[in-house]
C-alpha cells in the first residue's frame, strides 16, 4: 500500500530547507529590538549628537553623556556696517578671532536627548557668555536599518552690549554675539524673517527624519554604513534670511545632513560628514576611538569669496569625550540581524509518495539537546548507526541540502575569524581554549557584540570572568577577561 505525507517534508527531501526550532511565538520570525541606541553618530559643534550643525533623528543611549569642545577661526578683511533697518551702509576694519563653545549632552531611556550649551565666553558688555539648552525626542527609532523620526528644539540666550540704546539683540547662527543682529528692525525694513523686520533666532524648533542604511559587505573594502537626514526648522535654520550681510541665500528652513561611518577597527569609526543648515554648507570628518572624538571641519564651503563673517569659509575643530552608563561607548556599525527563526512556507501541491508496505514508522534514536544562540535548546536524535535525525519527522541530515537553526552565530563574522577581542562592560575579553558544548540551562544572556549574543554562566556575578559566544548551533567559544585570556581553564 502507499501513504501520502504532505506536511513534514516539502517537495523532494533533497530540496528541503528545514527550520529545526519552531517552538512558541518565535515561529513567526520575531526579531528583538536593539537594546539601546548606538554612540556611532558624531557630535555637532554646539548641540549634542548629529552632523556638523544639523541634528539627527537618533538620540544618545540611556545615561550616555558626551562633552564637546569646539572652535572655529573667523578671519575677514572688513566688517559690514549696518543701519537700524539692517541695510549695509559701509565697511570697517577686519579682524581674526578664534570662536569657541562647550556643550554637554545626555541620553535618557533611549528616547530622549537633553543638553546644555555655552557659547562665546566674552565680557558682559561685548555680548557676554551665551547659555542655552537643547533637547530631542525620538518618535520613531530604527532598531537596525530603517527610518527614524524626531522632534526637538534649541534655545540660546540673547546677548547684551554696552550702549545698546534699549534694543534687544538675537544670537547668531555661528554662536557668537553680533551687535548688528537685532530682534526687530522695524516694519518694512530690509531685515527679518517674515518681511515684517522681526528676527527670532533664540528658539529653534525642528523636526528631522533620518534613514539608516548598511553598506555592502565586501572583503576588499572597509565595513561601513551611512545615514541621510532631512528636516525643517525655524529659528537659526530660517530667521534672518532677508539680511544681505547675514545670508547670501536660504532654504526657508529646510536642513539636510549625511554621513558615511567607516569601521576602522572594533574600537574606532571614522565619520565623513556633510550638512546644510539652511544657510551654510559644511563638510568635515570626525574620528571616534572608544568614545573620544576628534573632528576637523570646513564651514561655509558654498561661499566662493569672503564677504562677511557669515558669508565666508571657516576652519573648525572639535574634541568630544563620551562617558556611557549601562552601554558601551565603543562605536559599532549597525548589524542587520538574521531573524531568529524562519517561517516554513506553505507546501506546494506536489507531495512525497512513500511506499511503506504498511504503517509508516518514525525512526528510532537517542534524544540529544543542542544549545542554540537564542538560549533555548533544540532536540535531535542520534541513531545507533550514528545518523542525526531532525524535525518532527526525524529526517536524517544526509537527506537534506540545507538545515537552518534559529539564532545568529559568529562562525562567519569577520571579527570572530580574525580573533579580535570583545569589549564588554568596560573590560576586554580574549578568545581562549577550544570549542565546547554548553547546557542552555546553565547559561544566561548578558549582552551582544556586533549582532551576536553574549552569554555567561547563570550563577556568575559581574564582572564576569568569562563569557561565551555561539559559533554555530551547539558549538561555543569561551572568551576570558584580562591579558592572555585570564581565568582558570
Amino acid at each position: 500500500m502507499t501513504r501520502t505525507l504532505g506536511r513534514g517534508l516539502i517537495g523532494h527531501p533533497r530540496r528541503v530547507a528545514l527550520c529545526a526550532a519552531v517552538a512558541g511565538a518565535s515561529v513567526f520570525g520575531v526579531v528583538d529590538e536593539a537594546a539601546g541606541q548606538s554612540t556611532k553618530m558624531p557630535s555637532t559643534l554646539r548641540y549634542g549628537s548629529g552632523y556638523i550643525d544639523v541634528p539627527d533623528a537618533t538620540v544618545l543611549p540611556h545615561l550616555a553623556i558626551i562633552a564637546t569642545y569646539s572652535g572655529f577661526l573667523v578671519s575677514v578683511d572688513s566688517v559690514a556696517l549696518t543701519n537700524p533697518g539692517g541695510g549695509v551702509v559701509g565697511f570697517g576694519d577686519g579682524y581674526s578671532d578664534w570662536r569657541q563653545d562647550l556643550a554637554l549632552a545626555m541620553g535618557l531611556f533611549d528616547r530622549v536627548e537633553l543638553g546644555a550649551t555655552f557659547q562665546n565666553f566674552s565680557d558682559a558688555g561685548d555680548g557676554g557668555t551665551q547659555a542655552g539648552a537643547f533637547g530631542r525626542v525620538a518618535i520613531l527609532r530604527p532598531a537596525h536599518e530603517g527610518l527614524g523620526l524626531a522632534v526637538g528644539a534649541r534655545y540660546l540666550s540673547k546677548p547684551s552690549f554696552d550702549g545698546g540704546q534699549g534694543r534687544s539683540y538675537m544670537p547668531s547662527r555661528l554662536g557668537f554675539p553680533d551687535s548688528r543682529l537685532y530682534e526687530d528692525y522695524g516694519e518694512g525694513s530690509s531685515g527679518g524673517a517674515g518681511g515684517d523686520g522681526a528676527v527670532n533666532t533664540s528658539l529653534t524648533p525642528y523636526a528631522m527624519a533620518t534613514l539608516m542604511l548598511k553598506g555592502p559587505d565586501a572583503s576588499w573594502m572597509l565595513p561601513f554604513d551611512f545615514t541621510v537626514a532631512a528636516g525643517w526648522g525655524d529659528g537659526m535654520f530660517r530667521s534672518g534670511r532677508d539680511l544681505d550681510w547675514y545670508a547670501a541665500g536660504h532654504s526657508n528652513g529646510w536642513v539636510f545632513g549625511s554621513a558615511v561611518h567607516l569601521q576602522l577597527s572594533d574600537r574606532s569609526i571614522l565619520n565623513l560628514m556633510a550638512d546644510y543648515n539652511g544657510f551654510d554648507a559644511n563638510v568635515g570628518a570626525q574620528l571616534d576611538w572608544r568614545g573620544v572624538r576628534l573632528g576637523a571641519y570646513i564651514l561655509g564651503v558654498n561661499y566662493m569669496e569672503t564677504v562677511t563673517e557669515y558669508r565666508s569659509s571657516k576652519f573648525g575643530l572639535s574634541v568630544s569625550v563620551a562617558v556611557c552608563g549601562i552601554t558601551s561607548c565603543i562605536p559599532e556599525l549597525m548589524e542587520v540581524p538574521i531573524p531568529d527563526t524562519l517561517r516554513m512556507p506553505a507546501p506546494p501541491p506536489d507531495t512525497v509518495i512513500v511506499d511503506s508496505g504498511g504503517a509508516t514508522a518514525v525512526p528510532e534514536g537517542t534524544p540529544r539537546d543542542l544549545c542554540l544562540s537564542t538560549g533555548r535548546s533544540e532536540q535531535v536524535w542520534i541513531t545507533a548507526a550514528g545518523d542525526t535525525l531532525v524535525g518532527p519527522e526525524r529526517v536524517p541530515l544526509s537527506r537534506l541540502d540545507v538545515l537552518v537553526f534559529e539564532g545568529t552565530y559568529a562562525e562567519e563574522a569577520r571579527w570572530f575569524r580574525a580573533g579580535d577581542e570583545i569589549p564588554y562592560e568596560g573590560a576586554t575579553y580574549r578568545k581562549s581554549g577550544d570549542f565546547l558544548r554548553l547546557d542552555c540551562a546553565a547559561i544566561m544572556r548578558v549582552g551582544e557584540h556586533m549582532g551576536v549574543r553574549l552569554f555567561a554562566d547563570s550563577d556568575a556575578n559581574k564582572p564576569y570572568g568569562r563569557i561565551y559566544v555561539p559559533v554555530r548551533p551547539d558549538v561555543w567559544q569561551s572568551y576570558w577577561i584580562g591579558p592572555g585570556g585570564g581565568g582558570d581553564r
